[in-house]
């Protein structure tokens, strides 16, 4: 039986495919980004979409939908000022104005715990339309 990590303020649970996902993305680089989705009949969160490495930012911007709240994280590779390369993970809380009232409830009240579970996040974004999380804002966050 697969083991889930649950989110207390919701009931809902973090799937192990959440998780083994997110340390796929994290160490071996095998995605470059992963959408999260709640589904609700089975009360348990779930890998929605994952940007393989050639992938970049727009791409995950169109991945979310626009009358639908998600998760997403995203691993922003740069190179300082020194020359070295970096890599940082973004968390990304989408909810659009267009989604429904309950489904921003339920993702407002499982960030947290849905965070806990995913270890090794640097930066965090909430956006409720695309020039919340544009890619200015991402590249401001390193500064």
């Amino acid at each position: 039986m697969a083991m889930a990590f649950k989110m207390a303020m919701t009931g809902m649970w973090v799937t192990e495919e959440c998780k083994n996902s997110f340390m796929e993305m994290k160490w071996m680089k095998v995605h470059r980004y992963i959408v999260f989705k709640f589904d609700e009949g089975l009360k348990q969160l779930t890998v929605d979409k994952v940007g393989g490495p050639a992938e970049g930012y727009d791409d995950l911007a169109a991945a979310l939908p626009e009358d639908d709240c998600r998760y997403a994280v995203f691993d922003f590779d740069f190179v300082t000022v020194d020359n070295c390369r970096k890599s940082k993970i973004f968390f990304i809380a989408w909810a659009p104005s267009a989604s429904r009232i309950r489904a921003k409830m339920l993702y407002a009240t499982s960030k947290d715990g849905l965070r806990r579970a995913l270890e090794g996040i640097h930066y965090e974004v909430q956006a409720t339309d695309p020039t919340e999380m544009g890619f200015d804002v991402i590249k401001d966050r390193l500064k």
